[in-house]
């Protein structure tokens, strides 16, 4: 088990400044709309106020592929590597990671930069929340870093597609719906299309592994996740409504040892606009 991913504020506190490290901020915040939810950029609240030095990183268009119809949705690995190194991160700096709203945003980009290749990232623990509990100061206007170049180095199996994610199904790999429960059974008016899960997969609502805004302890993720059965297969695919939320899962997971989890980038949004099987009910 391992917290090497995360960074508490008090740590970071002591090392602001240090150069080769690169602080963002990386929130978006949501809107329940008519199917699924509207985006709306973090910049507004980030020139408000962020931790010193600290640039933003656009996730809705600069480092999502807009092309493909569905939110956030993954780019190649060569656009998105120009993407992060137009934000000023290199492959030998030191990245810290956090929103000013949910913490999923942050575990999102660390799970897009992971899957590119870097390795010297961590997300800040609690976000921006945190750090101001901890008596961090803020600072205020637009903070950037001089662009850097990237070596993408893409691994395999941090990610699936549509394809991947119905042979996950097929192929003996755990299966997880990390939103809420009346999204999982199907109850309540909102849904993303249509209502239910994906059949055979669990659940585990994302906000279970957090306490305060904040990551629980790696033993305390243990422990839930093999309550919840997830750790009964070598391999997992989480799953949420736009591959955002599903990552607080799948880093949750990787907190805890887990040495073999991927996310459904579409998920819900791209299952259920390809017309694929849902069901309704507590049962996978």
């Amino acid at each position: 088990m391992t917290t090497t991913f995360l960074i508490e504020p008090s740590e970071l506190k002591n090392r602001l400044g240090e150069p080769g490290l690169r602080i963002f901020d990386t929130a978006v915040f949501l809107t329940p709309a008519k199917t699924g939810y509207r985006a709306d950029s973090g910049h507004a609240g980030y020139l408000e106020g962020h931790i010193p030095g600290a640039a933003f990183i656009d996730l809705i268009k600069a480092w999502s592929d807009t092309t493909s119809g569905l939110g956030f949705t993954l780019p190649s690995a060569p656009a998105l590597a120009s993407s992060v190194g137009a934000s000023g991160i290199g492959n030998d700096h030191e990245v810290v990671l956090y929103s000013s709203g949910h913490m999923m945003w942050a575990t999102r980009a660390w799970w897009m930069l992971r899957w590119l290749g870097l390795d010297n990232i961590r997300v800040l623990n609690g976000g921006l929340a945190a750090w101001k509990s901890a008596g961090g100061a803020l600072s205020s206007g637009e903070q950037n870093y001089p662009s850097a170049t990237v070596t993408a180095r893409p691994r395999s199996g941090l990610f699936v597609n549509l394809e991947g994610m119905q042979e996950s199904l097929d192929g003996g790999v755990c299966t997880v719906n990390a939103l809420s429960r009346n999204l999982y059974t199907g109850e309540g008016n909102f849904n993303y299309g249509r209502a239910g899960h994906i059949p055979g997969s669990l659940h585990l609502h994302y906000e279970d592994l957090l306490i305060d805004g904040a990551f629980r302890s790696p033993l305390e993720l243990r422990q839930i996740l093999t309550a919840r059965g997830l750790l009964t297969k070598p391999r997992i695919v989480m799953y949420c409504g736009g591959g955002i939320s599903a990552t607080i899962d799948a880093f949750g997971c990787v907190l805890a040892g887990h040495p073999d989890v991927a996310v459904y980038d579409g998920s819900m949004s791209e299952w259920v606009r390809s017309g694929k099987p849902l069901i309704t009910g507590d049962s996978p």
